[in-house]
């Protein structure tokens, strides 16, 4: 089995492409079935494991398979035809990561190196995510069970040896920057959050230490809306109430599930109307969008969308780059562990192999012993012919491998390919290495 992965991100897909290929939570396990069910036989790549992250900023296909060459040439087909998108336009903003490529993006993407916001580290928990997701579904195997335990180890090795993470601008922090562009202090005014998870959260954290006015959390679960209005001391609301709401609020932080806009064009030109025209900042963090691309044309409405503020936070990058090379070196030893890895889970069927055939031939050779004991041959001349017996027995492979490796072909004949010969060559150095060190 090999590894293989598929994705496109915020650095060869724009926002607009980018929501039409994400995949809500509901969705993977169902893209899962459908993906090992397309390619599972062995002549379609013998696909049998597969994980799906998608979040604001990337959706990405990490998959083991039999024959990564033929699944490579069908998967962005696979992604286009699930979301119902123009093949030619996912190929030309997709990327293919083969095996140690595959391992070391993940190591990367994982340690926040492939980050719009470098160093965030909002993505590690998006990854475990994605992780449980694949699990539930049935998607996890050895391969990918080792590779994502290893990312996660990786991730937690960059954060604590590196300053990868220092001084981050998050997108939280240039949404109250952006704000407090706008407004000048925040204290006069308030805020409503769309949405109650984890970057919400984070982002009303945030804008709660400038001490707004007023805060309030509007969710379609309304129990979760109070639950983190009662931290931030503000009021919780139902998301059907946001056309009568929405008005008062000078900015509206959005970040739902939703696979629709929930914000729309008359929605807001009828509260920018109520509020006779004062400015309202609108911040989208949701991919698909929660707001309707047609509002940035308001006039007196400023929308931010992911991509924009990540333009933001993209200038103080430039600092952290020592933190990134110490991060590139850690992630290159840990993608040389994990090939490594691959290695001698590829020995293990030749190994059991081979501890068969020699139980076997110690079976057989066991019983013939018995046998001439049993028809009174002497104890000394059996052991004899048993050891010589075993002996041949147990060098007769190794003996064929070095001389056919001495002939330049083998047993079978000529047509033996290069690659053959080589791996001959190594078996046979393998082989001199360990039968004549006493040491083994």
């Amino acid at each position: 089995m090999q590894l293989l992965a598929l994705g496109l991100n915020h650095q060869t897909a724009p926002l607009a492409l980018r929501e039409q290929v994400a995949f809500v939570p509901e969705e993977v396990g169902q893209a899962i079935s459908r993906l090992c069910e397309r390619f599972g036989e062995a002549r379609h790549g013998g696909l049998s494991e597969a994980a799906i992250v998608s979040t604001c900023n990337r959706t990405e296909l990490y998959c083991a398979v039999e024959e990564p060459d033929v699944v490579a040439r069908q998967l962005t087909n696979f992604l286009a035809d699930q979301k119902q998108l123009d093949r030619a336009e996912i190929a030309r903003a997709s990327y293919l990561r083969p095996r140690a490529d595959a391992v070391r993006h993940a190591f990367r993407v994982a340690s926040g190196l492939d980050s719009m916001v470098l160093g965030e580290p909002q993505i590690l928990g998006q990854m475990k995510q994605a992780e449980r997701l694949a699990r539930d579904a049935g998607g996890m195997g050895l391969l990918l069970n080792h590779l994502f335990q290893r990312t996660f180890a990786v991730a937690k090795e960059v954060r604590s040896q590196t300053e990868i993470g220092a001084q981050s601008v998050s997108m939280a922090a240039a949404a109250v920057r952006v704000a407090e562009r706008i407004f000048g202090s925040l204290t006069d005014s308030s805020v409503l959050f769309v949405g109650a998870g984890e970057m919400i959260e984070l982002t009303a954290t945030h804008f709660a230490a400038r001490q707004p006015k007023a805060m309030a959390v509007a969710n379609r679960t309304i129990e979760r809306a109070y639950a983190l209005a009662a931290r931030l001391h503000g009021q919780a609301l139902r998301l059907a109430q946001l056309p009568e709401v929405l008005s008062k609020f000078d900015i509206v932080v959005s970040c739902t599930a939703s696979s629709l806009p929930i914000i729309g064009l008359g929605l807001v030109e009828r509260a920018i109307k109520a509020r006779r025209h004062r400015p309202m900042f609108i911040v989208d963090l949701a991919v698909p969008r929660d707001v309707e691309p047609e509002v940035a044309r308001l006039n007196d409405v400023y929308v931010y969308t992911v991509d924009d503020l990540g333009r933001i936070v993209a200038s103080g990058n430039e600092s952290r780059q020592a933190a990134v090379a110490q991060a590139e070196t850690i992630i290159e030893t840990r993608v040389h562990d994990f090939e490594s890895w691959l290695r001698t889970r590829a020995a293990v069927p030749a190994i059991q192999g081979l501890r068969a055939r020699a139980e076997d031939l110690r079976s057989r050779e066991m019983e013939r012993a018995r046998r001439r004991l049993a028809a009174g041959d002497a104890p000394e001349a059996v052991l004899e012919q048993m050891s010589q017996a075993l002996t041949n027995k147990f060098l007769h492979a190794p003996i064929s491998a070095l001389h056919g490796t001495a002939g330049g072909h083998s047993a079978g004949g000529a047509g033996n390919s290069a690659e053959d010969e080589a791996a001959r060559a190594q078996l046979a150095a393998i082989l001199a290495r360990f039968y004549t060190n006493p040491d083994h």
